[in-house]
């Protein structure tokens, strides 16, 4: 066997043993969400068993609707407080230079670095006193909050890019500043804003945390808290926590293969420049 031959055939196994990695707990979740619970403790049923639709029946009778709405309600109000509160930061840090900037940049890196358990009781206060505990917009200014230094840290790079020139051309054709910001700075970093708006919405979708800390009525709990709900002191509900993983993931799958070129030029060119 030549050298060129042997490299292929070494090259065809791994490939077929990473697709083994990934493809077998795929099969294991979809396969499992169409079985019943008899099924899913017989040995003999492992591959071959009569499908149902009977978990996904009892998952969507059990509110995922009502749950599906709510994590769109969080997601996108989470994913519109970032941008509105990101973009304008982030180019005023990419504008500005000195000490201040440099030590807002180090305070964002530190930030970042905040494990979300320590955040709960200084966030519960404050949301607390401005009557947003038990409020699904509440729950997106927290997860928000904690998105933020990440966000800005990502979106900087891309209005670092932009040329200072091209402002100062369109000044001199007498645009204001926020006719500048909005027409020019804008369009050229649309790439870095989309990216942000992706891992926001995407984040905010499975939160958990915040979720069952910061809202007491169960009517209210996003999608994230079925996938609990389908575990007790009885047991676990093994088809029904597959349905509902499938259902969840559905919406991150269908947005990552829309937009995987735009997640991984647009992380890429944060990171880089």
């Amino acid at each position: 066997m030549t050298d060129a031959r042997r490299n292929t055939a070494v090259t065809v196994v791994g490939c077929v043993v990473l697709l083994a990695v990934y493809a077998l707990p795929l099969y294991w979740l979809l396969a499992t969400s169409f079985k019943s619970l008899k099924d899913v403790f017989a040995g003999s049923a492992a591959i071959v068993f009569k499908p149902t639709l009977q978990a996904y029946i009892d998952v969507w009778n059990g509110g995922f609707a009502t749950a599906a709405v709510n994590s769109v309600i969080i997601a996108v109000s989470t994913t519109v407080i970032v941008l509105v509160v990101a973009v304008p930061t982030s180019y005023g840090l990419a504008r500005l230079n000195g000490a201040v900037v440099t030590g807002g940049l180090a305070a964002l890196i530190v930030l970042q670095m905040v494990p979300a358990t320590s955040t709960l009781i200084p966030l519960n206060r404050l949301l607390a006193q401005w009557g947003l505990i038990g409020n699904l917009y509440g729950v997106a200014i927290a997860i928000a909050a904690t998105n933020l230094p990440f966000s800005m840290l990502l979106l900087r790079p891309f209005f670092t890019g932009v040329p200072i020139a091209v402002e100062e051309a369109a000044a001199s054709d007498g645009a204001s500043r926020w006719q500048r910001f909005v027409k020019i700075v804008l369009p050229i970093t649309r790439n870095g804003i989309a990216t942000v708006a992706t891992l926001t919405f995407i984040g905010a979708w499975g939160e958990f945390l915040y979720a069952i800390t910061f809202l007491s009525d169960p009517g209210q709990y996003p999608v994230s808290a079925l996938l609990a709900q389908q575990m007790s002191s009885y047991g676990v509900n093994w088809p029904g926590l597959m349905a509902v993983s499938v259902l969840v993931s559905v919406p991150t799958v269908l947005i990552y293969l829309f937009g995987q070129r735009l997640l991984v030029g647009g992380i890429t060119m944060g990171s880089v420049r």
